[in-house]
């Protein structure tokens, strides 16, 4: 895709026409002592009741999927391991956590906005139930979920029980229709297979495994979820019935609604600069994520690959009204290494504990 050209950027200087939301997934942890949660502890009908008496009414539900067994259209659900009937349909769930799904959104800001609500609200109805929510991409404490077959595929099943461990953020954007109209579908899933690792190593925040550091090969990793789901999750959705909806999923929770105006930049360049040269294959992604899950931004290419994307964005997004002054935040972990792990890293070292790191994921900060 060709960057805009004045003729047809008059009309959205501001953005318009660009569609953004955010699916958020939260591991639940004892109010009171902090210790994580899991399906032995949580029920789905417990959670399910007290989602549906949060008061939502001042946000749009259009759009969102009700899925049993759910039975309300709403900006939560209890995310977990689906139990089936002989027909593979949904009748109970087992609870890995909680997500927040902001109502689709005519800018960043506004919808940064109503996931900050939304948990604030979440957060309030959690606690009448002795759980608090906690930003966090993999379960400290539990590695290792089997449940009886619930797809009729097998990779899809086994993917089913390796997301009952991981947490993360799908990141979701529609462009206005002519946009739409010119996008090279084979060509995003080229670029994103070259710059995704190096994208996700700016955000990775998972460095805790089975109630300690995330040790392997003698040294502290710093994402045991993206090493995990690199091998058999997709990077990326698309989503042709739903107005083009193109869905991000490689990043990693965060407590920080910067991170989040963050992935949204990132991901918006990555789908309209067509002047990115990078392209890779599937097999070339997977090798770099098992990379950049251990060593960050040391992994090779890494530095290069998402400073191209970092210095074009300005360039590719300021046209159409998107203010990239956020990305001052990448720009700096990538230029000294420091990534939200090392900050769960030092928290741990100094604390001791599980619960003492996580006792520090439950707020969202502004930056």
């Amino acid at each position: 895709m060709q960057q805009p050209t004045p003729a047809n950027t008059m009309t959205r200087l501001d953005g318009q026409g660009f569609h953004f939301g955010l699916e958020a997934e939260f591991l639940l942890v004892d109010a009171h002592s902090f210790h994580p949660l899991w399906h032995p502890q949580l029920r789905f009908a417990e959670l399910n009741a007290a989602l549906e008496s949060i008061p939502v009414a001042d946000f749009s539900c259009e759009g969102l999927k009700v899925e049993a067994p759910h039975r309300k259209r709403m900006p939560f659900v209890v995310e977990g391991y689906h139990l089936v009937d002989a027909d593979l349909k949904p009748i109970d769930l087992m609870p890995k956590g909680i997500e927040i799904r902001t109502p689709v959104c005519s800018s960043i800001e506004e919808c940064l906005t109503a996931l900050r609500v939304l948990h604030e609200r979440l957060q309030r109805k959690l606690q009448e139930l002795g759980y608090r929510a906690v930003a966090l991409s993999f379960h400290p404490t539990e590695d290792h979920f089997e449940g009886p077959q619930n797809k009729r595929r097998y990779d899809h099943w086994q993917w089913a029980m390796e997301a009952m461990t991981t947490f993360g953020p799908d990141v979701n954007i529609s462009l206005p229709p002519d946009l739409a109209e010119q996008l090279d579908l084979h060509e995003l899933h080229g670029k994103v297979n070259y710059y995704a690792p190096a994208l996700t190593a700016l955000s990775l925040a998972s460095p805790l495994y089975r109630g300690d550091l995330w040790w392997i090969r003698g040294k502290v990793g710093k994402s045991v979820r993206t090493y995990h789901r690199s091998t058999i999750a997709p990077a990326i959705e698309i989503h042709p019935q739903e107005n083009l909806r193109l869905e991000f999923k490689p990043f990693e929770m965060s407590r920080s609604l910067s991170d989040y105006h963050n992935y949204f930049l990132v991901w918006l360049t990555l789908i309209l600069d067509g002047e990115l040269p990078g392209r890779a294959t599937e097999q070339s992604r997977i090798y770099d994520l098992g990379r950049v899950a251990r060593y960050g931004t040391e992994a090779e290419t890494v530095r290069e690959r998402a400073a191209e994307v970092l210095n074009r964005a300005p360039q590719v997004l300021e046209p159409w009204g998107f203010d990239c002054a956020p990305l001052s935040a990448f720009r700096d972990r990538l230029e000294t290494g420091h990534l939200p792990s090392d900050d769960i890293i030092a928290l741990f070292e100094h604390e001791k504990s599980i619960p003492g790191v996580l006792r520090h994921l439950a707020d969202l900060t502004p930056v």
